[in-house]
């Protein structure tokens, strides 16, 4: 279970656990899920 822990790291303000990336995977992490959301957001 995530909490809201104001994750600085996390798209959405709740922790996903990205906190434990390196930088090079959380840009990668950053990226695809902001890929998903921009799809979501023109259907």
């Amino acid at each position: 279970m995530m909490s809201d822990s104001g994750c600085v790291r996390s798209p959405t303000g709740t922790c996903v656990g990205w906190h434990n990336l390196t930088e090079e995977e959380y840009l990668e992490k950053k990226a695809a899920w902001e890929k998903r959301q921009a799809e979501k957001d023109a259907n």
